[in-house]
């Protein structure tokens, strides 16, 4: 806590709440069968989006993953607009054609969630090379999956990110397994972060759990990467309190059995307890934040629910075709 100023806990810490009870909602109207597709929650690994973005400006710029609903409301996409996408309406951020696994806005500098895995990190390298060549002070982040790591893409991506010192940061959100296999059993290594070595740039570990933790790694990760000291892999070990997909029980690869322990380390009330404990929170304002929320996420799914879907006509629009 001692690099941080009570606007940014605050900041982190009612972002926090917006992506729960973004997700809880999110969680309610698919089970009611109101949303086409499918959910994977993020519920558990909040700290690291709000820890990451509170040192994100509107024009630095993010990818993300299948389970990327926190990056883009940590990043400043707003609930009408995400709501809508996971409806499937006109309204949505990508119109509708995008859903709950590809939501973007880049005029907020939030690249895409992505559900092929891994697929942001090449995305978020060559921001970087935009940024650089442009001369600009933004940084590029990508945040991926312990799964992510094994796959070409996470190479490629940052041993070009380091060979031309790019303003990236990559993190890792390791929360134990890829899809339903444990990290024992995908990989040799306890720590992700070592694989940092192989590419000369710096590897943190820090509790993903633990926001103010995650908020000190990434503002020395953000602060070098701004001042042309090149990438940083930061693996952020936290968990995920649902399944792989809201579906899932987890009860097949032993999820289901590591949950109760993880869930006694939650990060929103973790966070809370020390603001209060700092008195830069209280009971009011506590309330407050949750009402407000709240009012934003009803009217939030009643915009949803009232907008239009996309038109056929349309179903061309707003994408690269091959030029013939």
């Amino acid at each position: 806590m001692a690099k941080l100023t009570r606007e940014r806990a605050l900041w982190m810490y009612e972002t926090m709440i917006r992506i729960r009870r973004f997700e809880e909602r999110a969680i309610e109207v698919f089970q009611a069968g109101e949303l086409p597709g499918f959910i994977h929650p993020y519920i558990g690994e909040e700290a690291v989006a709000a820890g990451v973005c509170a040192h994100l400006s509107g024009k630095d710029q993010i990818t993300s993953t299948h389970r990327g609903h926190g990056h883009m409301i940590a990043k400043g996409l707003g609930f009408n607009g995400m709501m809508a996408e996971l409806y499937a309406r006109s309204t949505g951020y990508c119109k509708g054609k995008g859903g709950s696994l590809h939501i973007a806005d880049q005029d907020l500098g939030a690249l895409g969630a992505s559900g092929i895995v891994g697929g942001g990190i090449p995305i978020a390298a060559g921001a970087a090379l935009g940024i650089k060549l442009k001369g600009g002070k933004e940084v590029a982040v990508s945040f991926f999956g312990d799964g992510a790591t094994n796959i070409g893409a996470f190479h490629e991506g940052i041993n070009l990110a380091a060979a031309w010192r790019l303003p990236a940061v990559f993190v890792c959100e390791n929360n134990r397994y890829a899809q339903s296999t444990p990290q024992s059993v995908h990989q040799s290594i306890r720590d992700i972060a070592d694989r940092a070595k192989a590419y000369g740039i710096p590897g943190v570990i820090v509790d993903g759990m633990d926001a103010a933790a995650v908020y000190e790694v990434a503002g020395e990760a953000i602060g070098r990467a701004r001042g042309g000291g090149g990438p940083t892999l930061i693996e952020a070990k936290t968990f995920r309190f649902w399944g792989h997909y809201l579906g899932d029980p987890g009860t097949a690869y032993g999820h289901d059995r590591e949950a109760p322990k993880w869930k006694k380390r939650d990060p929103i009330p973790a966070l809370g307890g020390l603001l209060r404990k700092r008195k830069w929170l209280t009971a009011k304002a506590d309330e407050e934040i949750l009402a407000r929320v709240k009012g934003e996420l009803d009217a939030a799914v009643e915009f949803a629910r009232k907008s239009p879907p996309p038109e056929p006509a349309d179903l061309m629009a707003d994408i690269y075709e091959k030029a013939l």
